[in-house]
């Protein structure tokens, strides 16, 4: 089962139906989803593959005693009721064969009322992917008028969704994982909240042990690179018989680097008669490779 199911399924769970308003609300969400549409003016028919909405789309209707009929076709299912019953939902209206929602319904105070429509929209038309792939919690409305009210209601509860409309196509979209886990427990899908937080948490543990191993890498790669130039200035010099011509600080330098090839720079002082430093170490390293140069 996906991570998108598995929420539908704990919504399905943990939201009775005896509060009469939320129903209302929570089916006023579906109805405006993508998946809900107006067929020739008459009737309203909402279409999923998934057995726990329709059968929570159905549950709403009976709850607020709307007749409705139910039919499969492949792996669709479907129910269709009058149009006519949408003035039950009084914030729903139907214009140009389409469901639009009243922009009235900013207007509601009661934040249960809201979660409950918020929650129908995700359970009409919403999607997750599972994330430890990736962040993207995706909410398809059925026209932008739908989408604008929608967008302005999660502002309510600090939720910024961003928005993609192409051809017949609105859709609401979050890929920032701290919104995601707002918006799923605004539907109170808290089970859902503590598994994607458990998730998350484990993502940024390993990005930032990643992070560290990558930037000790790096550093360990570019000691070994000054090494290696290091180590072969000494031995031009040698061959060049001019490294006994250095004085004595550098030839002291010089010896321990080609003793200790992979020492860092602040050990490598530390073995010094006088110790150094790693900027004095440098200095004199420094000025071998340009005496070896020619500099």
């Amino acid at each position: 089962m996906s991570f998108s199911s598995d929420i539908k399924q704990e919504l399905n769970k943990a939201n009775s139906l005896v509060n009469k308003e939320n129903v209302k609300f929570e089916l006023m969400g579906y109805c405006i989803s993508g998946n809900t549409d107006v067929i020739k003016g008459k009737n309203i028919r909402f279409s999923t593959e998934s057995d726990y909405n329709i059968n929570r789309f159905s549950k709403l209707l009976s709850n607020l005693e709307i007749n409705h009929d139910m039919d499969v076709n492949g792996k669709t299912f479907h129910i269709v009721t009058k149009a006519f019953d949408i003035h039950k939902l009084e914030y729903l209206e139907i214009r140009e064969n389409e469901i639009c929602v009243k922009s009235e319904i900013k207007n509601i105070e009661t934040d249960d009322q809201i979660k409950a429509f918020i929650r129908g929209c995700f359970l009409g038309a919403g999607s997750i992917n599972n994330p430890e792939n990736s962040y993207h919690l995706e909410i398809v409305l059925s026209n932008e008028n739908n989408l604008k009210v929608f967008q302005e209601l999660l502002s309510n509860f600090d939720i910024h969704i961003k928005e993609l409309i192409t051809k017949n196509r609105y859709s609401a979209y979050i890929k920032e994982g701290e919104e995601i886990s707002k918006l799923l427990a605004v539907i109170g899908a808290n089970r859902a909240v503590m598994q994607f937080e458990d998730i998350r948490i484990q993502k940024e543990m390993r990005g930032k042990v990643n992070r560290i191993v990558n930037c000790e890498t790096a550093n360990l790669s570019k000691t070994i690179n000054a090494a290696i130039e290091q180590i072969a200035a000494i031995k031009k010099l040698q061959e060049e018989g001019k490294f006994n011509k250095l004085d004595d600080n550098l030839k002291e330098i010089a010896i321990l680097r080609i003793e200790n090839p992979d020492m860092p720079l602040v050990e490598l002082g530390k073995l010094l008669k006088e110790p150094l430093g790693k900027s004095g170490v440098n200095y004199r390293l420094k000025k071998i490779m340009e005496i070896a140069n020619g500099k």
